[in-house]
């Protein structure tokens, strides 16, 4: 029987959580990691009638799209609706996990799935994040501040590969040094060459932590002058930048098609109620820009990419006439139309991993637009 621990596991490892954005509210949001998972329900999003549908259905796990108190909460009471809802699946020993931004951006994702649906070519980011630079840090201790210094820089920062912590490498020596009458060594005397058994202990941090690693560093060294070596990485993909380079996706069709054809294709491809268009629909698009949910910040992105349509689920008044003035048509088929895909696709993913679960797609929610 898996337990939440082992899902959310195995969530962060296909959707890695470094993935999502800054204002992401990301992971595990409710409830006990030891807890069982032996039945679990994907949603787009947990409302009342979704959460009454996991409790109704014994679920100890809910793997919902959107996150839950996505916005700092003060207080958590029976008389407000989410603060209800948030107790009763409490109450019932459902546990809540959200991947949101890291699910759209991972490989295999929302706006892979997209893709795939379109029959895209070619496929590749929309917006490329920046590479996270790592550096290893060299430094050389004697044998009584080993524990000491690598503790320091652990809580500096140092020493995360992954969903390991506290990593380092280790090898004895002996080092040299002859200090001048200025001197105050810590071990041996100045004016003479003294030899010393130390160790050498690297470690690894992101380029942005390597300032705060060196100076804990020294002020737990006890060397008056410590001998140290920063080195910039190449090649150091972490799991997230292996598993997705960027935001969004920009791929070809196959062929040129006119933009009404493609809506269509959309409509039914998505079983959405409607795709709203902006642009002419005789217009042939070949080159598609994705970005699920509110995506209509990448209509710039979109436009400088040379993109002739943005697929994205949603977007304001003025946010469609500038993707009209820069000759860029959308395809809005609605933002729970264009999530919802990965609601269904995540189902049948956790099943394959967890054959002892029963996992189910929510059958409870409904997309709250409708047409009359």
């Amino acid at each position: 029987m898996p337990t939440v621990a082992q899902v959310a596991d195995f969530m962060q490892g296909f959707a890695p959580l470094e993935l999502a954005a800054d204002w992401d509210n990301v992971g595990l949001l409710l409830g006990d990691l030891t807890g069982a998972a032996d039945r679990i329900m994907t949603c787009l999003t947990v409302t009342p009638a979704s959460a009454a549908e996991a409790i109704k259905g014994r679920a100890g796990l809910i793997v919902s799209h959107h996150p839950i108190l996505f916005r700092g909460c003060k207080r958590l009471t029976a008389g407000h609706p989410e603060g209800k809802m948030l107790l009763e699946l409490s109450k019932a020993d459902v546990a809540v996990y959200s991947p949101h931004t890291a699910f759209d951006n991972t490989r295999g994702g929302i706006n892979d799935l997209l893709a795939q649906m379109l029959g895209l070519e070619k496929v590749r980011p929309l917006r490329r994040s920046a590479a996270v630079r790592q550096c290893k840090i060299v430094v050389f201790v004697p044998d009584t501040d080993l524990h000491k210094v690598s503790d320091a820089m652990f809580t500096a920062g140092a020493g995360q590969i992954g969903q390991y912590s506290q990593c380092s490498f280790r090898i004895p020596g002996t080092g040299t040094f002859f200090g001048s009458e200025a001197s105050n060594p810590t071990l041996g005397q100045k004016g003479r060459r003294e030899e010393v058994s130390e160790f050498r202990l690297e470690v690894i941090c992101g380029e942005e932590s390597a300032d705060a690693v060196v100076a804990a560093m020294r002020k737990a060294h006890s060397y008056e002058e410590p001998a140290y070596d920063v080195y910039t990485l190449r090649g150091d993909a972490s799991k997230a930048e292996r598993n997705a380079s960027g935001q969004g996706r920009i791929g070809q069709l196959v062929r040129p098609t006119p933009l009404a054809k493609l809506a269509k294709q959309v409509k039914q491809g998505l079983k959405a109620n409607q795709v709203q268009v902006v642009g002419d629909r005789t217009k042939l698009v070949q080159r598609v820009a994705i970005s699920c949910g509110a995506g209509a910040d990448f209509i710039a992105d979109a436009a400088r990419q040379h993109a002739d349509v943005l697929l994205t689920g949603e977007a304001r008044f003025h946010e469609c006439l500038a993707a009209e003035s820069q000759e860029l048509a959308l395809l809005l088929p609605g933002h729970y139309a264009s999530e919802r895909i990965g609601v269904d696709a995540l189902a049948g993913l956790l099943q394959g991993q967890f054959l002892q679960a029963n996992v189910w797609a929510s059958e409870a929610e409904r997309d709250p637009l409708g047409l009359p």
